[in-house]
């Protein structure tokens, strides 16, 4: 346990009375070269408060009421509870990703160095078991129904690792299959038939649809990133500075421009959020794909979620 962290959540509390009165949604971004989280409202971005971590804090995902944060560079997993502590993991060897079951509690983090997906319970702080997928295991997505996870293995990634999840802890091998170009991320839509996968290595995104492959449609530089929001997709390309919405089918909606930078990206509580790689801008899009704010966070900003 890194007792420093419970004291920066502890000033984090004396500092954030108001939002946490109107228990308004908080957006977290790691702050990649400051080893902090940075905490702003997601209405506005006014800056709340930072929350210390471990060094080089990259992905973070919510579950549940905590805050999984994957430290790459030095194989630990941060489980923030916002305001109110961090209690570090460690036994990892280079934590990437991570998907959240429906339930809130499991989340699924992968390791690339050993091509597994580590199963950890965010309410007792415990890694509850180890599940070999293959070399670099990296961007991870669990369906709806909290039944099967998608793991690509690598950033441009010749297979897509699948796991059954219908005993929550303890996943089990499905096989792979090849999709039709080097894959980057993967995402499964609420909808329950629909999955994207971008690409490492190309302008294209596939669309599947239960399973089996729809089409693929034209996108934006590789690598892109996905998220979903109701029957919509929203793809990022941080080279090109873009974000697409698209129905789930694959028709275009509209495009609009972003810091370039910005690859990864989530959904939540009616925004959508992109930070930017390298030069520490935070976006936040509504539901139509329009810009809301943007503001400079920190020096890199990896990703971002909300609390």
């Amino acid at each position: 346990m890194d007792r420093r962290a419970f004291v920066a959540g502890a000033v984090g509390l004396a500092l954030a009375p108001r939002a946490l009165a109107k228990n308004e949604p908080l957006a977290l971004a790691t702050a990649d070269l400051e080893s902090h989280l940075v905490v702003v409202t997601l209405a506005s971005g006014q800056p709340v408060t930072t929350i210390r971590t471990e060094a080089f804090p990259r992905s973070i995902e919510t579950v549940g009421d905590v805050a999984v944060v994957a430290h790459s560079d030095i194989g630990v997993v941060s489980l923030v509870h916002p305001f109110a502590g961090v209690h570090v993991l460690r036994g990892f060897g280079e934590p990437r990703y991570t998907a959240a079951h429906p339930s809130g509690r499991y989340a699924y983090v992968t390791d690339a160095a050993r091509g597994e997906v580590v199963v950890v319970d965010v309410v007792r702080h415990a890694i509850l078991s180890r599940t070999k997928v293959g070399p670099l295991a990296r961007h991870i997505t669990v369906s709806t129904n909290g039944r099967q996870l998608w793991v690509a293995l690598g950033s441009k990634a010749e297979h897509v690792a699948m796991l059954g999840i219908g005993n929550a802890p303890y996943p089990r091998d499905l096989g792979n299959f090849t999709p039709p170009f080097l894959a980057h991320d993967v995402g499964f839509a609420p909808d329950g038939r629909h999955a994207w996968v971008t690409s490492g290595d190309r302008e294209r995104v596939a669309i599947y649809d239960r399973g089996r492959l729809l089409r693929t449609i034209d996108a934006d530089w590789p690598p892109q990133h996905v998220t979903f929001h109701g029957g919509l997709a929203y793809v990022t390309s941080g080279w090109s500075g873009t974000l697409r919405v698209h129905e789930l089918g694959g028709r275009e909606l509209r495009r609009n421009s972003v810091p370039v930078g910005s690859y990864n990206v989530q959904y939540a509580d009616g925004r959508v959020l992109t930070p930017s790689l390298g030069h520490g801008w935070l976006s936040v899009l509504d539901e139509r794909g329009d810009v809301v704010w943007s503001k400079r966070l920190a020096r890199s900003s990896h990703d971002a979620c909300v609390v």
